[in-house]
């Protein structure tokens, strides 16, 4: 639902921006400050960041309510290219997935506290929100005077009405917890939120066992570094049993050393591992993972433990000495030349490589003088696996936009289909993960090829003179080979 504006919120937004801007940022201006000054500015900047942290959830809010599942790709973060209203507001905002994902369920809850009760007038139903119960939370966000995160903390820690704890009394411990959150941080405000709903539903034990049960989830995220991030949030019982394994991998480093019998051999090689708590625990959960998916893979697409693949040219092969043509290391020891991990594009050493040489399995990929993949021709109408091989190679990700789904996340798109001619080669594909691949063939954006170049070509509510974006390569391993070829020249 949309209507008109009364006020130029662009403008507003425009106004804010240049007065924060006009704001000092002269360090030796900070360091002027005496100490009573520089904690009055961490309590006014603390202010600031919280009035624009809910404007940004009311942005976020009024997103999301344009870019529901229901809508498909005519919702407005679908036709801008992204799948979600989170990963719209990631993008614009530059914020963290975390922030991002709070900042629209904050701002959904704002939204729908504001509309409820109101007719659309398209389709005559009645706004209702879905957490009537936390109408105080929203009103306190809209006016400035509740964070974003506190108000996030306050809805996860209550949860949702029971037959022991009716919308009326969480209605009651939100207004309570309204008044609390000036005067405790997040992680309080969150434990008495906990607390709160423990003294409401003490008969509800069951049912929040279950809850928490559902919740349990693993996230894979990718860091800036090349190294990645698992965020696993356990239910209790689960929680218990890694805890007890944790503890068993590092304990003597951390103190716990009263074991006797072969108990106390291992205690010792643990304590006088050189590797940190940190390093060891981590090490000790990547080999238990290896060792049960080798010895049972029933759950798991393909079988054995997990393997990774890495992409480096023959030269470098040869050079490292993996191929048997023996290799320059030097009086160091270190062969020169690098691979690169597909799934991520960070840089492996020689040494690695033939670490990973000594189990593993090459194939070659040919490539022609512009340094891309050879193709196999129109045969077949889907792509073979030695083609999605030179598909990653080529590309490294999903070409769309910004999207990073890794190669093996993706599907094989044909810029001029099968069914008009187009052949099944390289030059003729190209990456796109599930969600863009639909999109462009739904939704009326285009992609073209000129010499090795790809451009993608947005519809006409997207952008109205739709003027072509380059879709670069997103393979390192790829400008490791146009490098190396350059320097070779």
């Amino acid at each position: 639902m949309t209507t008109t504006p009364t006020i130029d919120l662009t403008q507003q937004f425009t106004a804010v921006v240049e007065a924060a801007s006009a704001v000092s940022s002269d360090v030796a201006d900070f360091q002027a400050s005496d100490d009573a000054a520089l904690v009055s500015l961490s309590r006014l900047a603390a202010r600031a960041k919280q009035l624009v942290d809910a404007h940004l959830a009311l942005v976020a809010g009024e997103i999301a309510a344009r870019s529901t599942r229901e809508m498909g790709h005519s919702g407005l973060a679908q036709r801008e290219g992204f799948r979600t209203a989170e990963e719209l507001v990631k993008a614009t905002s530059g914020a963290s997935g975390k922030d991002a994902t709070t900042a629209v369920r904050v701002g959904r809850l704002v939204r729908e506290a504001a509309t409820s009760g109101q007719v659309d007038p398209t389709s005559g139903e009645v706004f209702e929100a879905r957490e009537p119960w936390l109408a105080c939370v929203a009103a306190a966000v809209a006016s400035g005077a509740l964070s974003v995160g506190a108000a996030d903390a306050i809805r996860t820690g209550l949860g949702l009405p029971t037959d022991n704890v009716p919308a009326a009394a969480l209605a009651d411990a939100a207004g309570a917890l309204c008044a609390l959150a000036s005067t405790l941080d997040l992680d309080l405000l969150r434990g008495r939120a906990r607390e709160f709903r423990d003294d409401l539903d003490e008969a509800g034990i069951a049912d929040r066992e279950r809850e928490r049960f559902e919740k349990r989830a693993l996230r894979v995220f990718s860091l800036g570094n090349g190294m990645g991030r698992l965020v696993w949030d356990l239910d209790p019982e689960s929680y218990a049993t890694v805890l007890e394994l944790n503890n068993r991998a590092t304990s003597p480093k951390r103190g716990v050393r009263f074991v006797s019998g072969e108990n106390q051999q291992i205690a010792e090689r643990i304590l006088n591992d050189p590797r940190t708590i940190g390093q060891l625990a981590s090490d000790t959960f990547l080999g238990l993972l290896q060792a049960g998916a080798h010895a049972d893979s029933t759950n798991l697409l393909g079988t054995g433990a997990a393997s990774i693949r890495v992409l480096v040219t023959k030269k470098t092969l040869e050079t490292a000495g993996v191929s048997g043509a023996g290799g320059d290391w030097g009086s160091t020891g270190v062969s020169s030349g690098h691979g690169r991990i597909e799934a991520t594009g960070a840089p492996l050493t020689a040494a690695a490589l033939q670490r990973l040489a000594c189990d593993g399995a090459t194939t070659e990929v040919t490539l022609d003088s512009f340094g891309r993949p050879l193709d196999v021709g129109r045969e077949h109408r889907t792509f073979t696996p030695k083609q999605r091989i030179a598909l990653a190679i080529r590309d490294g990700a999903c070409m769309f936009g910004d999207c990073d789904k890794e190669p093996s996340m993706t599907e094989a798109h044909h810029i001029i289909p099968w069914a008009e001619g187009g052949r099944t080669d390289l030059a003729n594909g190209i990456l796109l993960c599930k969600f863009h691949h639909l999109l462009v063939h739904d939704n009326g954006w285009e992609i073209y090829r000129v010499g090795t170049d790809y451009f993608l070509v947005p519809p006409p509510d997207v952008d109205p003179e739709r003027r072509p974006r380059p879709m670069p390569s997103k393979s390192v391993a790829m400008r490791d080979v146009r490098r190396e070829r350059e320097h070779a020249g």
